[in-house]
């Protein structure tokens, strides 16, 4: 639900359309601070979470499903980690939504940015698995804690969770109301993911509503010893094990 009487998707055309001349360039910084004088109740990682959705060509739009053909979030088209400008709807490539993005992922267009400490380089259908386990438990939250759902605000929800250019594999909320970050690995879990996690904590500390708590949960297909050992006096960290079972049954 919107905090002002207009959406900040809204707000963030009225700012464009009011700053930007064509083909000037622009950061996310300076519409957060636009955002922060005009309209502070809308937080900080909102209006960058807006502005990424609203790159016609950013693949973080895959995961938002209110974005599509005449939504009104075709606006930017994304040039660098943090540097935009308006799309021309005439000349520069056509908007891409979901389906698109999902058909094309050999990362041949502008990717967000790659999570750090991945342990070791993974086979491309090892990374897809991790996609699909990525989605399965987005569906499925429940499926690792009663009461646990996706977070979301405006239609923006939280996979791949922008946490200050570095990305949350999965945000969710519990059901006592307090944030979730969720790690995935798609093999064995090693004690240098636990510093990965922790700053993914604080910073929705910091960022998000403070008075909110927040703890996190690991996923791997293994958990290490040593993440065991890592976590095992840090409070709010919880580490879960997953396995995948299939059986074949001849039909002819």
């Amino acid at each position: 639900m919107a905090i002002y009487s207009k959406p900040t998707k809204t707000l963030m055309a009225e700012w464009a359309n009011a700053h930007l001349e064509a083909g000037a360039r622009f950061r996310k910084a300076t519409v957060v601070a636009w955002f922060k004088k005009h309209y502070p109740k809308i937080k900080s990682n909102t209006v960058t979470m807006h502005v990424d959705g609203m790159s016609v060509n950013n693949r973080n739009r895959r995961h938002h499903a209110n974005i599509k053909p005449g939504s009104g979030h075709d606006l930017f088209l994304k040039l660098g980690r943090d540097e935009y400008r308006l799309w021309d709807k005439e000349n520069d490539p056509p908007a891409r939504y979901k389906p698109d993005i999902e058909a094309d992922e050999d990362g041949s267009d502008i990717d967000e940015v790659t999570n750090e400490l991945d342990e070791e380089p993974q086979a491309d259908k090892k990374f897809a698995y991790e996609k699909d386990l990525q989605a399965y438990l987005s569906r499925n939250l429940s499926a690792l804690e009663n009461g646990l759902v996706l977070y979301e605000e405006e239609g923006m929800d939280g996979i791949e969770f922008d946490a200050g250019g570095r990305y949350i594999d999965l945000l969710a909320v519990d059901k006592s109301g307090a944030f979730v970050v969720i790690e995935l690995k798609v093999g064995r879990g090693y004690d240098r993911v636990i510093g990965q996690l922790l700053r993914y904590q604080s910073w929705i500390k910091r960022n998000m509503d403070a008075d909110r708590p927040v703890r996190g949960i690991i996923v791997a297909s293994e958990i290490s010893e040593d993440l065991r050992l890592a976590t095992a006096d840090i409070p709010n960290v919880e580490l879960v094990e997953y396995e995948i079972f299939f059986s074949l049954s001849r039909v002819q």
